[in-house]
């Protein structure tokens, strides 16, 4: 659907015929340019001083929510399965070790270097206490297709910034779990690393080392806006309004930084709760970009916002392209190849929820109209990529190559012709690119010069 807002048309019209203008239905090529993998069994073992409880991830993840201790011994199942028929992962909890699996955020560094991290644990507060909250440095050579894990940072709170209790409070290192933060993406910006959050949300700040410097509340509208998961929020004793605007896993999915370093501007996943609805228009669904002044700690007030192309769908991750436009992942909630889906009742041998829209669009800040919706200049098909070279390791076919993942939450740009793109693997809850078998963590590089340069 099109969604050219005022200024969008004045420039059309100042334009006439001399050029041919980008609209948010316009479908950009995309060929496939690299392809590595993270194998899904990978894991790091914990800091040294590091408490006992980390040892083994994952101890809290079993269906009537008691503690588990023996390792391998939960299946993992995917997290799409249709009630009662549960598809296996042949991957199984608890885990020797952290995983470092799945990745939630990224950032290219340059010489085939990127930024990314680990998403806060198994999927929820209540099952991620043993999960420890980390970044790595990766080092990808795309001709070969091996990634390399050069750096992993632990995520600490020694001096006690965080304003909250959290799982390892009585320690000396504290070192933060995926009970006490959902982070969701990272900004490396002078000499420290930001961390958009989904429980607060929050805006966590920390050296490079790890160790949290501060955590920012968020405020929009001039009041602090809260999601269930928040610390100070806690369940009402009788029925009532809830006491929060931001669903449960739909805080900071994304948080893109511009280009010199001064603003971030942290994207929620999904709509917030406004005068008894869900914020739309026009009957579509809107989600919140803030703005955040880096320097002074604290947001400007200055808004922007997202249509989504349909109710229900999520965003991936947000990162500038330059000074002005960005790219945003947005996509439904469905796992794996269409040609696959399940044609009647769901099977363990089919998708009974397969993927039909993974996109990236490119937006423009600039371009936003008189009430702050940005223009979506287009989108590339993530599952229409062409590999007219058959450069994919896994999932190519015929010279066409699919990205068909519930959770694709990484995307940046590499050079004027090149994004990167990735997926997050929910270890063990994930099968998206085979039938009964646990996603990898996949990168790829992806040619687009003609989006990146679109207007």
């Amino acid at each position: 659907m099109k969604t050219i807002h005022s200024l969008c048309l004045m420039g059309v019209a100042a334009a006439g015929l001399l050029s041919s203008p980008a609209f948010a239905d316009q479908k950009f090529p995309a060929e496939l340019a690299g392809h590595s993998y993270l194998e899904a069994k990978t894991f790091v073992a914990p800091p040294a001083d590091a408490p006992d409880l980390f040892k083994v991830s994952g101890k809290f993840t079993a269906d009537d929510k008691k503690r588990v201790d023996r390792p391998q011994s939960i299946e993992g199942t995917s997290f799409l399965s249709a009630p009662g028929v549960p598809r296996a992962t042949a991957l199984k909890l608890p885990f020797e070790g952290q995983p470092v699996q799945g990745f939630s955020g990224i950032k290219s560094l340059g010489n085939g270097e990127y930024l990314v991290l680990t998403d806060n644990g198994f999927g929820s507060r209540g099952n991620s206490p043993d999960a420890m909250l980390m970044a790595h440095r990766l080092k990808i050579d795309w001709r070969t297709g091996t990634t390399t894990r050069t750096e992993t940072i632990f995520l600490r709170d020694p001096d006690r910034k965080v304003p909250f209790l959290i799982t390892t409070e009585a320690t000396k290192e504290r070192y933060l779990t995926g009970a006490d933060f959902d982070i969701e993406s990272i900004q490396p910006i002078g000499d420290k690393l930001y961390f958009g959050d989904e429980f607060g949300p929050y805006i966590l700040v920390t050296d490079r080392s790890g160790k949290v410097l501060a955590v920012h509340e968020t405020k929009l509208d001039g009041k602090t806006v809260r999601s269930p998961d928040h610390y100070a929020v806690a369940t009402p004793a009788v029925p009532g309004p809830a006491n929060f605007e931001v669903r449960r896993s739909r805080g900071f999915e994304g948080m893109a930084a511009s280009p010199d370093g001064k603003f971030l501007y942290p994207l929620f996943e999904g709509p917030l709760w406004s005068n008894g609805a869900w914020e739309m228009k026009d009957g579509r669904e809107y989600l919140r970009i803030a703005e955040f002044d880096v320097t002074k700690g604290e947001y400007t007030g200055r808004t922007f916002k997202y249509r989504l192309e349909a109710n229900g769908n999520n965003i991936g991750d947000f990162n500038m392209s330059d000074a002005t436009t960005g790219l945003i992942i947005e996509r439904d909630n469905g796992e794996g190849d269409a040609t696959k889906a399940c044609p009647a009742d769901p099977k363990t041998d089919c998708f009974n929820v397969p993927a039909r829209m993974k996109r990236v669009y490119k937006i423009d800040l600039a371009q936003a109209d008189a009430e702050g919706f940005v223009k979506k200049v287009g989108y590339i098909d993530l599952l229409d990529i062409n590999d007219p070279k058959g450069i994919a390791r896994i999932g190519g076919d015929k010279g066409k190559f699919t990205f068909p993942f519930v959770t694709i939450e990484d995307v940046d740009v590499v050079d004027a012709e090149h994004i990167v793109v990735a997926n997050d693997n929910n270890l063990p809850y994930s099968t998206g690119r085979e039938i009964g078998k646990q996603d990898h963590n996949e990168l790829i590089l992806l040619r687009v010069p003609q989006f990146l340069s679109a207007k």
